[in-house]
């Protein structure tokens, strides 16, 4: 087994194409073809099952891409630090729920590179696929939330894929809408005056649990929910339903424009179980890269500038 064969197995798992893989890797298919089956024989394993419509992972095969992604990670590192006269191109990605501050941070920390040697990644995604994202280092970082509520689930869920959780910062809840919102003057907000208006939230999948969700309360009993998938269609149907979302009121303008705004709930609707601790996690024992360091670094520099101005 190769790194060569490792690296063209987890590039095919990512483009679930052996004709894009080829035109990636600058490799004639037969070559790349020939390699794989090269590589099942000595595993004695199916990596991939093909078909017409493509390559997908056997079951075998998700479990050997976890572990060659860890593999072929530890070279990059190796090359990143004692191969500076090397042509590869370092990776760097980042999983995390929609919070605008994590673009913020990837922002500042891609403008310290020349990403003409650098392929960076940034993935707004679902809760459990930023696990699942830094589980298998397809991101070296991940972004998401806990509270007392799902703390013991998510905490689990974590331990169990050897990952460790990293705090950031702690927030209050917030109400986030629109300007011309009817509440958005307000100094603060009760939930029983935005039970009249759309409760927005971002989709998790239909078996998702609700201790994957990224607003908090949701086991309450909303009368009108919308669910989106990305940040942008939240912040339109805001202005055009004058919906809400429960947030942790770091907004960054910059990205998000300056026609919305954040509302803290009022404090009977905010115990102290209700609090969100947002930070990143990241595989035990996994050396950071100087990208993942800088980036950790750019997001807690804005996140202490957020609550300067609190």
């Amino acid at each position: 087994m190769t790194l060569q064969q490792l690296h063209y197995a987890i590039v095919i798992s990512e483009t679930g194409s052996l004709n894009k893989a080829a035109e990636l890797l600058y490799v004639a298919q037969p070559s790349l073809t020939g390699a794989v089956r090269e590589l099942e024989k000595e595993l004695g394993i199916t990596v991939f099952h093909r078909s017409g419509r493509g390559v997908t992972l056997t079951n075998d095969g998700v479990e050997f891409i976890t572990y060659a992604r860890q593999v072929y990670h530890q070279y990059e590192l190796l090359m990143e630090k004692y191969g500076a006269s090397g042509t590869l191109k370092k990776k760097f990605g980042v999983s995390t729920q929609h919070y605008s501050f994590a673009v913020k941070a990837f922002v500042e920390m891609v403008k310290q590179f020349n990403t003409a040697e650098y392929e960076f990644a940034i993935r707004e995604t679902r809760t459990r696929t930023v696990i699942e994202d830094v589980s298998t280092l397809r991101s070296e970082i991940g972004i998401l939330y806990l509270s007392d509520f799902n703390r013991r689930a998510i905490t689990k869920l974590l331990k169990t894929n050897e990952l460790e959780f990293h705090k950031l910062i702690d927030c209050r809840v917030y109400a986030y809408l629109w300007k011309g919102h009817p509440l958005a003057k307000e100094k603060a907000v009760r939930l029983e005056q935005l039970y009249a208006y759309p409760c927005l939230s971002f989709e998790q999948g239909g078996n998702s649990s609700f201790y994957f969700a990224e607003e908090v309360f949701t086991t309450n009993e909303y009368p009108r929910t919308i669910k989106a998938n990305d940040r942008a269609t939240m912040l339109n149907l805001m202005v055009g339903l004058n919906g809400y979302t429960l947030c942790s009121g770091i907004i960054c303008e910059e990205l998000n424009g300056d026609d919305y705004i954040a509302v803290p709930l009022a404090d009977e609707a905010c115990g102290d179980s209700e609090q969100m601790e947002i930070g990143y996690i990241v595989k035990k024992h996994q050396t950071m890269s100087k990208m993942g360091v800088l980036y950790i670094q750019k997001a807690q520099e804005y996140l202490a500038a957020c609550a300067k101005t609190e």
